[in-house]
């Protein structure tokens, strides 16, 4: 490991998952930042098994520091983290959740100490693990900085990105949520990540709530957040501009006019993104100490043991971290 380098930590998360398999297929391309995973040996092997995908291994001790120093990706750097199961299908939930805290809380007492590594981690089944404590990984990872209401969650592709205002929230709470604040603090977020690290000031189009951006009633939460949030921001010299209605701005000729396109709820951005780049994107945690980057896509369980799953959307999330 080179002085320059900056280690990736990497959360394999639930472990009925393909992820795995797309760390095998993935983890040998890069040269430059070390992998270190975390993980559940046993498993791993299970996996390798399953995959006919033999891969060494090299056990890192957290408590000792020299066991950084002089990693490489010929081998799987693994930190072992204990799990009770003898086979996938009878792994219990409370014995999986408390796995993925344990390696989640692993994953952070590493960061804390060294600034210069970052994050990416595996699916997670939200609905067990956080079980309607957080909304999702971003806000749970953002509790544990008291950073809960300054996470910023980036669906980026070299092309364009996406970013919802709000998150895992049910579509009636939507505009109990949005304001100006909320807004201008965003666009200034994912500015500011935009300029330290891909050096560039990056265009922004804003959608608006409601279809077409119009409402019956006399008031709208165009006219009265969006419109004067969008304002704020011009005064202050961001490249932004907007509101517009969520079923045009994905068009081809649109899309072309903004690195980041800013939509008030979850589905309203992330199903048009998805549609368009498939596995070509990664979502990005901004506003916590270090970069977090989880690859967009689920544990699919059904494929487990296929050996069919495509690793692009890691692939580009190791790439991003090794190039920026």
């Amino acid at each position: 490991m080179s002085k320059n380098s900056n280690p990736i930590i990497i959360v394999a998360g639930e472990p009925k998952s393909v992820f795995l398999e797309l760390y095998f297929k993935s983890f040998q391309k890069f040269k430059k930042n070390p992998l270190i995973l975390i993980a559940n040996k046993k498993l791993l092997k299970d996996q390798m098994k399953l995959l006919k995908n033999n891969k060494p291994l090299r056990i890192l001790n957290i408590k000792k520091k020299t066991h950084y120093s002089n990693l490489n990706n010929k081998k799987i750097n693994l930190i072992d983290i204990p799990l009770n199961y003898k086979n996938l299908s009878s792994l219990k939930i409370k014995d999986t959740n408390i796995y993925i805290k344990r390696s989640f809380d692993t994953a952070l007492e590493i960061l804390k100490k060294n600034k210069n590594f970052n994050l990416i981690n595996g699916p997670i089944i939200k609905k067990s693990f956080l079980n309607k404590k957080y909304l999702g990984i971003t806000e749970y990872l953002g509790s544990k900085y008291n950073k809960l209401d300054k996470v910023v969650m980036l669906i980026y592709n070299k092309n364009f990105s996406v970013s919802p205002l709000t998150t895992h929230i049910p579509l009636k709470d939507v505009f109990k949520k949005i304001s100006k604040r909320m807004i201008t603090n965003h666009v200034k977020q994912i500015q500011k990540f935009f300029i330290k690290k891909l050096k560039k000031k990056p265009s922004f189009g804003v959608t608006g709530l409601n279809p077409h951006c119009e409402s019956n009633y006399l008031s709208s939460e165009e006219n009265n957040i969006i419109k004067p949030a969008i304002k704020m921001l011009q005064k202050k010299k961001f490249n932004i501009s907007g509101p517009f209605p969520a079923d045009t701005i994905f068009i081809k000729e649109n899309i072309r006019k903004f690195d980041v396109i800013i939509g008030m709820y979850h589905d309203q951005v992330l199903a048009p993104v998805k549609a368009i780049h498939e596995f070509d994107a990664i979502n990005i945690t901004l506003g916590l100490p270090f970069i977090r980057i989880s690859p967009d896509h689920g544990p699919n369980e059904k494929m487990l043991g296929k050996n069919l799953s495509n690793p692009l959307s890691l692939f580009q999330a190791i790439n991003f971290l090794d190039n920026n």
